[in-house]
Parts: structure tokens; sequence; C-alpha cells
């Protein structure tokens, strides 16, 4: 039965708090970090901020696939099929760790991409000691994304957050140690970065992998009749994780050709990309909270077959995930002076160039991170109805076709640089989530269509 909105938003509200303080707490650490290496000045900032972007792509995409683990163990504890939940999660694992290896040894030879892209040679000089340390944080990444996955579907978000909070601290002391030398640690400048990045995550992990051993026992779950070499058993998770993959893909390719694109422009340009990046990245990962909250409520009134619950869950992650960014919207455009120095001295040679730009892109920017969070909301509840291949669709036309497509014509064809490419960025993400939020409540709606989606597998 369809509990009253009050309920269902409570019950998104506790999944998705500890989550959004959590990924707070991750933007925190890359902007720390971005802090840290700015001292060292625009070049290197802008050397480890591109290295990071294609690196954490990755590990985004990746992550993505294996959000469906939680979609997956959510939907069995609303069918009543405990049993199934444990295997879901040691199948994640199993993929994740393979995915995992392969996403770090592109990351150790990230050299033949940036030369690719065409970046400048400085910056890669700068950027080569950088991402070698970065690469070992590649594993661990992954990992805790499958694991906060299926403690989302079990509900126990609070200690995700908790653990992400004390990395946070862990890593601005590393960071600053051993960047600059600080808290009596050797002083490897931005190479420093890079390891930093490593132990924090390595440490995150191992924390998280201790409490879901802690979980599974107390819960008393099973992984009866679960073996790594029952390949059929993989098709679940790869029938609806590879299509989210895509739609993921596409979207965090956007974002790093973006970054590209704002390279090529020169470093001004990439360095004020930068410092919008570390802004926006916080109204989306409060949007993005909620939706993974709006994704496990979905998938678990699915297994329950109650359609106008899954529905209703759904359409009040959206109303609370696009409210909150709509709030933040005037920091950026009434204040922007305070989002540069966040990230830059003011002693910088370039700062004053870069600021001024800055200023005009967060304007940009406050208009499509509405629709950015809508856009993720959308998904991760089209997720729970276990609908993927329609989405990679409008995630593909919204992304490139509008997005990419706009953003190249107004940057270089019109000549509007930065500008045009934020311009175009809106655009497509504007497309996207409106779509994205349209196929929702209409594939909701129909209702008889949720029980034969909600798949005995």
């Amino acid at each position: 039965m369809k509990p009253s909105k009050s309920l269902e938003a409570k019950a998104l509200l506790v999944i998705a708090l500890p989550l959004v303080f959590a990924y707070l707490s991750e933007v925190l650490m890359v902007v720390t970090a971005k802090m840290v290496v700015g001292r060292l000045g625009a070049l290197e900032l802008a050397a480890a901020g591109i290295s990071t972007d294609l690196s954490y792509q990755m590990c985004i995409v990746l992550m993505g696939l294996f959000s469906v683990v939680g979609v997956l163990v959510s939907e069995a504890f609303g069918a009543s099929r405990k049993q199934d939940a444990l295997p879901h999660l040691m199948r994640g694992l199993v993929l994740s760790s393979a995915l995992g290896l392969l996403a770090t040894l592109v990351v150790l030879n990230l050299d033949v991409v940036l030369k690719w892209a065409g970046q400048d040679e400085n910056v890669m000089v700068l950027a080569a000691p950088y991402y070698f340390y970065f690469a070992f944080a590649m594993l661990p990444i992954i990992w805790f994304g499958v694991l906060r996955s299926f403690a989302a579907a079990m509900m126990r978000t609070g200690f995700v957050m908790a653990i992400t909070i004390i990395t946070v601290v862990l890593n601005y002391v590393l960071m600053q140690g051993l960047v600059h030398g600080d808290f009596g640690l050797p002083r490897f400048g931005l190479a420093g970065a890079g390891l930093a990045w490593s132990i924090s995550m390595w440490f995150k992990f191992i924390c998280l992998a201790i409490y879901s051993w802690w979980l599974v026992r107390r819960v008393n779950l099973s992984a009866k009749g679960w073996a790594i070499w029952r390949l059929r058993q993989y098709w679940p998770l790869l029938h609806l994780g590879l299509p989210v993959a895509g739609i993921v893909m596409l979207e965090s390719s956007l974002f790093a050709a973006t970054s590209m694109l704002s390279g090529i422009l020169g470093p001004i340009e990439l360095a004020s990309y930068q410092i919008v990046m570390g802004w926006i990245a916080v109204p989306f990962v409060i949007s993005l909270g909620l939706a993974e909250a709006a994704m496990v409520r979905v998938a678990y009134w699915v297994g329950a077959g109650d359609a106008p619950a899954a529905r209703q869950a759904g359409n009040l992650g959206m109303v609370i995930g696009v409210a909150i960014p709509l709030v933040l919207v005037a920091i950026p455009v009434l204040q922007p002076a305070l989002v540069t120095a966040i990230f830059l001295k003011s002693s910088d040679p370039a700062y004053g160039e870069i600021a001024s730009l800055v200023a005009v892109l967060l304007v940009i920017a406050a208009v499509f991170q509405v629709f950015d969070g809508l856009q993720a909301i959308a998904s991760h509840a089209l997720r729970g109805l276990k609908d993927a291949a329609m989405p990679l669709v409008i995630a593909g036309v919204g992304y490139w076709i509008i997005g990419f497509g706009a953003a190249y014509i107004m940057a270089f064809v019109a000549g509007w640089g930065a500008t045009g490419l934020w311009a175009g960025l809106a655009l497509g993400l504007t497309f996207t989530g409106t779509l994205l939020a349209w196929r929702f409540e209409v594939l909701a709606k129909r209702g008889p269509g949720l029980s034969s989606s909600s798949g005995r597998s």
C-alpha cells in the first residue's frame, strides 16, 4: 500500500541525508585539494585538475555500473527475497575488481590521452607525477562505490557519512603535508597530492569494507548458491548496469571533453573551468544523494509490486532535489569573487583574468545546475524501474548532439570561447533533465508494467 507523502519523504531523507553529507565531504576533499595545489600556481592547478577529471571520470562510470547493486539488493528486500542480497553484492565486487585494474592501467598511461587531446606541454609535464600516484586510488574508489550502493539499499548510510567526514580531515592533513611539507611530512610537491589521494581512498574503503562485513553478519545474509564461475548469474547486473554505465559515461565524458577543450583554449580557461566545477559540484552532489535514495526506494516498491508508491518515491525525490539547487543559485550570482578566492591566491599573476572569466561562467552554471540535478534524480529513479536503454538514447542526444555540439559551435565557430562551452552544456542538460523526468512520469503512471520489471532473478 502506498505510504503517505510525509512517510515516503522521511524514508527518502533517512537514506539521502547521510549520503548528501558524505558526497559534500567528498566535494570538500576535492575543494581542499585544489586549494592546496592552487598555492603552487595556476599551471599546477590546471595540471592536477585535468588529471583528476580524466581519472575520476572512469571511476564515476564504473560506479554508475555498480550502482545497480543497490537496485538489485533493494528490489530483493521489497520482494521478500533476502537470500539474493549478498550474492548481488559479491558479483558487484568481483566485476569491479577486474574493471578497476583496467582503469588503473589507463591512468598510469594518461600521458597518451593528454597528448592526443592537445594539452599544453607545461601542463602535461607537471601532471605526470601526480597521476602516477593517483592511479593507485582507482581500485579503492570503485570498491567503495559498490559498498556504498549496498549500504544505501540496506538504509544504513550513516557510517558512510561518518567515515567520509573523517577521510576529509585525513586527506587535508596528507595533502598539505605531502605537497608543502607541513605537519612534519616530506615535501613532494604535486606528486604528493596524488599520493595523498591514494592513501585516503584506501583508508576509506577499508573502513567501509569492515562495516559491510559486520552488517552482513548482523542482518544474517547468506551467499548460498553463489559461485564466481557461474557467469549467467552476472547477467541481471550487466543487463541493467551496462546501459547505466553508458549514461554515466556520456555525461562524465562530456565534462571531460569540456575540460580538454578548455585546455585547448588556454591555461586561463582551464583553470577557470576547474574553479567553476569546484563550485557546481556542491549543488550537484546534494541532488545525487537524493537521487540514490529515490533509486532504492523506487526499486523497493517495484519489488513489492506497488506502482503508485514507486511513482510517488521518484517524484518526491525530484521535487526535493530540484528545490535545493534553486536556493543555492544566489551564492555564485551575487558573490562570484568569493568562489575564485577559495581556489586561487590573489597574488597569482593570472588571478584577475581568471576571476573575471569565472564571474561570467558562474552565471551560466547557476542556470544549468538546476537541470543537472533534475537529470541525475530522474535517471536514478528510472534505474529503480529497471529502465536504462531509452535513457541511454536520451542522454546521448542531450549530452553530445545538443550539449557538446552547441558548446563546440559557440566556443570555436562563433568565437565565444569558454562562455560558449558552458552555454552549450546548459542547453544539453536542460533538454536531458526535462525529457528524463517526463519519461519517469509516463512509465510510472502505467503501473502494471512494473510487476514484470521486478524480475525474479
